[in-house]
């Protein structure tokens, strides 16, 4: 079976070298041409779709990620200049449904990386992760955004 990430990593370079622009800049357009080149040609590949699957779950993960990060950016930024401040902070402990160490992993870091939030601790069982929320006025309502956002997200993405 033929690793199709290689083979498009592989593209990439290949486009870069033979362009001359062996920038970030000039991967990624070599990367996003190979892949094109790759969905055109899947049939020849074995395994070549579930590769296109995975990316669009991780592309889903990175878009949803971003548009989080903007909105709570936003909330923060509001808070801090607006003279009435909103902010109750809290910690808060969230039941965990992923289990691999690197899903844990994940979801953490989205969550420190978000403005507003940070992971504080795991425990040791890996089932429950305790996090500072700027805004605790619900925790119940924090605790639901984190298992139906970043983590169900992570669980699509690394399935």
């Amino acid at each position: 079976m033929i690793n199709v990430f290689a083979l498009n990593i592989l593209l990439a370079l290949a486009w870069a070298a033979l362009t001359g622009n062996i920038t970030l800049g000039g991967l990624a357009v070599g990367f996003v041409l190979g892949s094109g080149c790759l969905w055109l040609t899947r049939s020849l590949f074995p395994g070549c779709e579930s590769y296109f699957r995975r990316a669009t779950k991780w592309a889903k993960l990175i878009v949803l990620f971003l548009y989080e990060l903007v909105v709570s950016s936003l909330q923060v930024v509001w808070d801090v200049l607006t003279p009435q401040h909103k902010a109750r902070p809290g910690i808060i402990s969230v039941p965990l449904t992923v289990r691999r160490e690197m899903d844990v992993l994940l979801v953490t870091n989205l969550i420190t990386l978000t403005p507003g939030t940070l992971s504080l601790d795991v425990t040791e069982d890996g089932e429950t992760l305790y996090i500072h929320a700027m805004f605790a006025d619900d925790p119940d309502e924090i605790r639901r955004q984190i298992k139906d956002g970043m983590e169900r997200w992570v669980i699509e993405a690394t399935e």
